[in-house]
């Protein structure tokens, strides 16, 4: 078996973080077996690491290994991805296509994001677990393939359990090893040794001198947050070993790179989404949108009211509540503002009128979709178009962003 220092170099691993090193011994350990591993962390701490050691170090080393990005493929086309599909088996299906389950027969899966897989999908997943069979799209004839599944989330999989979003059997099933790979502000030492080794990357690759951090600034890097985990301090690496003139960068000069608002980016720590900046910027303002919409409704009930019963020469009792109530909401309720008798001169109304409603609920649903796209469109260019950075933003699935583009045409 191989050991711990030359299965990290193998593999490019660095850091000597206690749990890292039982993570990559605990992969060492499960690889010679079949048995179906569930890597858990957050996202960008190096999870595709893991199905990497456990297929190399396993005997089907020699057969094919296919990773899948589950949240990245749409819905209506995942079941035809992973398991195939025949000619005719839906629009555009004008051959016969073999999926993953059956192009890796004799080797290993690693499905990244597993927690967005969609229900039905996870059905047919777990017969593949059970006893090795699958069917493809369109057709009725069993199939068996020999695989090893290897499933990575960075979701709370027994939340995502409790709240229907996933199977628990499959949960069971996927989990029969749980390897769990630390967050990098829980591997302190090893920040400094992997900034300076991408840091050493870098240099060779824009053919430059390497950037060096003054004591100062490296411990500014190791007390910093890093929500992005390994991928964010890569890309801090990057940005300084090409814009830098001056190869010794200070505290004041690392501080440039180190976003503000990025402890703000919403993480799953200890199974719970952090409280955000931004996800409280939104809950207000769907507050407000909901709350105009119940004063637009309001409005609805008032006008109708006074359409249906014309010049009646008062208000409606119910009705005066809601004028106050608006007027309250709106912080013009005082002492003064009293409700007023109604009067109209002329009670007849033509077409337009009577279809208030329908234009009221075309200008509400356009004003909403307004601000849906341009809440993704900043999303999006908050992160260079990284739509799974924009994702976790928002709060939703990558699965919906994707439709959300489309549908937006972004």
């Amino acid at each position: 078996m191989d050991s711990l220092q030359t299965t990290k170099q193998r593999f490019g691993i660095i850091g000597n973080d206690l749990h890292l090193n039982r993570a990559i011994e605990k992969a060492v350990r499960v690889a010679a077996t079949d048995i179906s591993v569930l890597v858990t962390g957050e996202s960008g701490v190096g999870k595709e690491n893991i199905p990497k050691i456990i297929h190399q170090l396993s005997h089907r080393k020699h057969n094919k290994y296919i990773a899948v990005n589950c949240g990245a493929i749409p819905e209506g086309t995942i079941d035809s991805e992973l398991f195939g599909h025949e000619k005719g088996s839906f629009t555009g299906a004008t051959n016969a296509r073999s999926g993953y389950f059956e192009v890796a027969d004799g080797g290993t899966i690693f499905l990244d994001e597993v927690g967005e897989l969609p229900l039905t999908t996870q059905v047919r997943l777990l017969r593949v677990l059970e006893n090795g069979e699958f069917i493809k799209v369109g057709s009725s004839v069993v199939e068996k393939t020999n695989v090893r599944i290897v499933a990575a989330t960075n979701l709370n999989m027994l939340e995502a359990v409790k709240k229907g979003k996933f199977r628990e059997d499959l949960y069971y099933r996927l989990a029969t090893i749980e390897i769990h790979l630390p967050p990098l502000r829980e591997r302190k030492e090893d920040i400094h040794l992997l900034f300076r080794k991408f840091a050493a990357d870098f240099a060779q690759k824009y053919k430059m001198p390497t950037i060096k951090l003054q004591d100062d600034a490296v411990k500014i890097l190791e007390n910093y947050s890093f929500p992005g985990n390994i991928r964010q301090l890569r890309n801090i690496a990057e940005q300084i070993s090409v814009v830098e003139e001056n190869r010794g960068i200070t505290a004041d000069k690392l501080l440039h790179y180190l976003p503000k608002s990025a402890g703000n980016l919403p993480m799953i720590i200890g199974g719970q989404k952090a409280e955000t900046d931004f996800s409280n910027e939104r809950e207000i303002m769907y507050k407000i949108l909901f709350d105009m919409r119940n004063d637009i409704n309001d409005l609805k009930k008032l006008t109708f009211d006074i359409l249906q019963h014309g010049n009646t020469g008062k208000v409606h009792e119910d009705n005066k509540h809601l004028i106050q109530k608006i007027l309250k909401d709106k912080n013009l309720n005082d002492e003064n503002n009293t409700v007023e008798v109604v009067q109209y001169q002329d009670n007849s109304f033509d077409d337009d009128e009577l279809n208030y409603e329908d234009s009221i609920d075309e200008t509400e649903t356009s004003s909403l979709q307004d601000i849906e796209f341009e809440m993704i469109k900043k999303s999006l260019e908050r992160h260079q178009g990284k739509r799974k950075m924009a994702a976790k933003e928002l709060g939703i699935s990558e699965r919906t962003l994707y439709r959300k583009i489309k549908q937006y045409n972004l």
